[in-house]
């Protein structure tokens, strides 16, 4: 049984950040990055790193999920000089009773759940260059569940974005958009 330190220490772009160490089963511990823990300043230079690497693409907005991915989308969209992004729900609410809709599993949550498109905001990213964006990537699913539910709606994906990249199985995971992923630091699992 390998030891599990109680935290990990991540390079972020140009900033470190502690995180706790925490446990998602019986054989496998995470650093867990919860971005509304660390502050205002953290997420707003966190977002201008990455928006300064995404620039180069001009994307038309910035998507991300529901609900960590909200400050990442906010300060990527202000450090690229847009006002507008998007938010893919987690949870139905009575305004999305027809939502585009594609189910998601997180490493970090203990059901399934899904990703919801407001159909009344769709056409926000149709025949829009998009920029897709989350705290962190780890197995790919979610991020692969959102990439596909925004080409449904006709978005053209012209990056994928991370604060942090878990653990290896993520690239794989989403191999159609090699060309386009970025993460600003990387944070391993812990096998226990």
């Amino acid at each position: 049984m390998s030891e599990v330190p109680e935290s990990y220490v991540a390079q972020m772009g140009s900033q470190q950040v502690t995180l706790p160490v925490i446990p998602v089963s019986d054989t496998l511990s995470i650093a867990l990055m919860m971005v509304i823990d660390h502050g205002v300043r953290v997420a707003e230079t966190a977002g201008a790193e990455l928006a300064a690497h995404f620039a180069d693409v001009k994307p038309d907005i910035v998507v991300a999920p529901a609900t960590l991915g909200i400050p990442v989308a906010i300060e990527v969209t202000r450090a690229l000089g847009l006002d507008d992004y998007l938010i893919l729900q987690k949870s139905r609410k009575v305004h999305l009773g027809d939502a585009l809709e594609a189910p998601v599993h997180a490493i970090t949550s203990t059901s399934s759940s899904a990703l919801l498109l407001d159909r009344a905001r769709a056409h926000v990213v149709a025949g829009k260059r998009v920029l897709f964006v989350d705290d962190v990537i780890s197995t790919g699913s979610s991020s692969g569940a959102a990439l596909a539910l925004l080409e449904q709606a006709g978005a053209e994906i012209v990056g994928i974005g991370a604060l942090l990249a878990e653990g290896d199985g993520w690239p794989e995971a989403l191999l159609p958009y090699e060309d386009r992923l970025f993460a600003l630091g990387r944070i391993p699992l812990f096998p226990h």
